[in-house]
């Protein structure tokens, strides 16, 4: 896009926020945000007269990328059958596959010229300059590229191509990115040996936090992409790392790298890729409207990749291979929770009786004289206790509710966090048979805090428990939250505890992204 901030057109914002389903005073406001927009141009200190801007977004505010993006969204929904697209802010990129390159060529050319009649209906003009045609083809001897034209001029065919900072050559064997990213590595590495001096040098460990800010950071990035180069390409990747780490530490040249990676608490580059493309794998999976969903967990050629070893395997077959090699067998990850919205008020109730007490200097017997005042004020909710508990290959939880306990086993790679949590949500749920109010007891600390704290990020399960608590709430039950310590001898919460520990029942088979 050329000058895409400048040109967006504003009635089409406008139209595009209408139907969405923006009504009342919301649109208006944002009206009179985008009109009467005047600039002026200095030069020293001379300024230049007024100029009125007739289109375009105003640079520098949080709103004019909301609203920038609302409008070139659509350009998406402008792409035929049999082109698929992805755009990140004016970014755009479109293919199309196939084994007959006239039927790709036409397509891609139907889909170059909606973008273009769309562009000149909402303002914007698609650069001729910054438009490269790629073909992706692993074929062999001569073969045909599409031509395709932009504004009656053919777009020109490259070998390889440059996209949110990864470059694609035309066999995707990721070498010219690989020797891009070695060298603007190589380049930031001169930062640390500054830094490195004998005399006057920094810490290892801050040298350490540099090296990751600067050259880590750009290993990182796009490796679960690029990571499906040969090992041969991503060899001359492990330099730069060895380097980086040996100048942090102060090392010699023949130290053995080994004791290097111990000594840096740092991985080699191969399983920090892994574990970085893993992070994405469970990410993907535990998001179903994700675009790649289901393409990464129903991989498709799985014969063709078992055959042809040379051939580079699907991303989902590539995190398959992982697995096994760390004999690990694929998991169900805990659904992505939708987020509750910010007009949305989330008020629990807590009740902190024993919080002020340290665990460390205070008897049992007073926790117990406390807990029994505390039920003796609140005798008129139901005590509610919860506890969950991780030993080796069993994680469980429990509930325990009047003379009923309730309990489930976790899959394994649950934490001691994750039963804790689930315990309350699992009371919570135990609630919308009765009409009561209650009071749900747990000595996690962790679970409490992670309950007073609910935002956008919070674990999945605690979402879960305050839309639950939402929903019992809306009924007409009161509930409350109390901490209690564990193993003081409270009736309730070593029930809770036992039956957790000695759960044989799983019900629900799920790991939270966050323990996965």
């Amino acid at each position: 896009m050329e000058k895409a901030y400048d040109k967006t057109w504003r009635y089409g914002i406008l139209k595009d926020l209408y139907g969405i389903g923006f009504k009342g005073n919301l649109p208006i406001f944002i009206q009179n945000f985008l009109k009467t927009r005047s600039f002026r141009v200095r030069i020293g200190n001379t300024l230049s007269d007024g100029f009125y801007q007739e289109e375009g977004v105003p640079q520098g505010s949080v709103l004019s990328v909301i609203l920038f993006i609302i409008k070139i969204n659509e350009v998406i929904k402008q792409l035929p059958t049999g082109v698929s697209g992805s755009l990140f802010v004016d970014d755009l990129e479109i293919h199309c596959s196939g084994e007959d390159m006239g039927f790709v060529e036409r397509k891609l050319q139907e889909a170059v010229n909606k973008i273009s009649e769309w562009g000149k209906k909402n303002g914007f003009q698609i650069s001729s300059q910054k438009t490269v045609t790629i073909h992706f083809c692993r074929r062999r001897g001569l073969h045909l590229d599409p031509k395709l034209l932009l504004h009656d001029c053919t777009i020109p065919i490259v070998r390889d191509a440059k996209y949110l900072g990864l470059i694609f050559d035309s066999k995707l064997t990721f070498k010219p990115h690989v020797n891009y990213l070695k060298r603007k590595c190589i380049q930031s590495l001169n930062i640390i040996k500054m830094l490195s001096g004998t005399s006057y040098g920094a810490e290892p460990s801050a040298l350490l936090k540099v090296y990751k800010a600067l050259i880590q950071s750009k290993l990182d990035y796009g490796c679960v992409v690029y990571g499906s180069a040969s090992k041969s390409v991503l060899k001359a990747l492990d330099t730069v790392h060895h380097q980086g780490l040996r100048l942090s530490l102060g090392a010699f040249r023949t130290s053995p790298i080994q004791s290097i990676y111990v000594l840096c608490k740092e991985p080699s580059l191969e399983i920090r890729r892994e574990r970085l493309t893993l992070n994405t794998f469970f990410k993907i999976k535990s998001n179903s409207s994700h675009p790649m969903h289901y393409k990464v967990i129903n991989p498709i050629y799985g014969s063709l990749f078992s055959l042809r070893l040379s051939f580079t395997p699907a991303f989902g077959f590539r995190v398959g291979g992982i697995l096994r090699n760390l004999n690990i067998n694929d998991f169900p990850i805990l659904e992505k929770v939708d987020e509750f919205p910010p007009w949305k008020d989330i008020k629990l109730n807590f009740i902190d009786d024993f919080e002020h007490l340290p665990k460390s200097t205070t008897s049992t017997l007073v926790y117990r004289s406390i807990f029994y005042e505390h039920r003796h004020r609140f005798s008129n909710h139901e005590p509610v206790f919860t506890d969950g508990s991780k030993s080796e290959g069993h994680v469980g939880t429990a509930v325990a509710m009047g003379n009923t306990v309730v309990s489930e086993r976790l899959h394994k790679f649950c934490s001691v966090f994750t039963s804790e949590i689930y315990g309350i949500y699992l009371a919570l749920t135990k609630m919308d048979s009765f009409n009561k109010n209650f009071i749900v007891y747990t000595d996690s600390k962790s679970a409490i805090e992670a309950l007073k704290k609910i935002n956008t990020l919070s674990h999945p399960l605690a979402l879960k428990c305050a839309e639950m608590h939402q929903y019992l709430t809306e009924k007409g039950l009161k509930i409350a939250f109390c901490w209690i310590p564990g193993h003081a001898g409270i009736s309730g919460n070593e029930e809770a505890d036992q039956a957790s520990k000695t759960a044989s029942l799983m019900l629900e088979n799920f790991v939270p992204l966050g323990d996965a």
